[in-house]
């Protein structure tokens, strides 16, 4: 959902580009250029008062944010597998949470050399058959096996739109395209239990109002067996990890994928996952 002058700024674009235009107003190639350089889409962002930080972002108010997190909180938690509802909701409420996930990582000296060199986890940017040939048990092998398992890539994490700094736009990434890595390390499926499991060691760790939600209401989808275990079991053991894990952010596991996923864990200060089926 744009802003509405967002959409009014698409419309006058459209106009303008006239009956012969291909269409893609946004683009602007051919726009006249204003007498001191700036476009025309330039001028009317500043006449308006906003300005885009970083490629795809959307300016967007507080009413305009509280509108998006309300609406995706209600169509995540209905379907909990729309993930672009969930990314979303976590950009759309975590003003409070990123400056903190980010300070953490200006103090420390890996995380601070994320921030610098803002690596991205993309099969363009992952050898995978390197990682396949790593022997069974380190972080590489066990990632692509999970990926594989689990039929899913990090190309599907959406990119951030909506948070007003970029900076933090890049803290958010960051979290999404780790997530996958979490649910290695952690042992945990992409079934809704496996899910909620993560969403409740990632609600620990980051305080990231969508992780919270999706840990206190994803398990309204689980039979009462799997309800048992996840009390008894498996909350108690995530929520211990969190606590005791350093920040998950300043972990640069891009260099770690010979490592141990065991070694790994206990560097972190995650517990062995606890012997029940998931």
């Amino acid at each position: 959902m744009l802003p509405l002058r967002l959409l009014r700024r698409a419309g006058a674009s459209l106009l303008r580009a006239g009956p012969s235009s291909p269409g893609n107003a946004w683009l602007s190639r051919s726009e006249p250029r204003a007498r001191d350089g700036r476009g025309r889409e330039e001028e009317e962002e500043e006449e308006e008062g906003y300005y885009r930080l970083y490629p795809g972002h959307i300016p967007t108010s507080p009413l305009q944010k509280a509108l998006l997190a309300a609406g995706s909180a209600l169509v995540a938690l209905a379907d909990p597998y729309r993930h672009d509802m969930v990314a979303v909701l976590g950009e759309t409420t975590g003003c409070f949470a990123l400056p903190k996930l980010r300070d953490k990582m200006k103090q420390h000296p890996e995380g601070y050399r994320i921030l610098q060199e803002r690596p991205r986890i993309r099969l363009s940017t992952l050898n995978m058959a390197k990682l396949r040939g790593l022997p069974d048990g380190s972080l590489g092998r066990e990632y692509v096996r999970f990926l594989e398992d689990n039929k899913v890539s990090p190309d599907t994490r959406m990119p951030s739109k909506f948070v007003d700094d970029e900076e933090l736009a890049y803290v958010i990434q960051r979290y999404r395209e780790i997530h996958d890595m979490m649910h290695t390390l952690l042992g945990m499926p992409t079934n809704i239990l496996g899910e909620v499991v993560v969403k409740w060691f990632e609600a620990v760790q980051t305080g990231l109002p969508m992780c919270v939600l999706g840990a206190v209401f994803g398990p309204i989808h689980l039979d009462a067996r799997k309800l048992q275990v996840l009390a008894t079991d498996l909350v108690p053991w995530a929520v211990r990890s969190g606590l005791n894990a350093t920040c998950i952010l300043n972990v640069y596991y891009e260099q770690r994928w010979e490592q141990s996923v065991d070694s790994l864990r206990e560097e972190i200060g995650i517990f062995p996952p606890p012997a029940v089926q998931v």
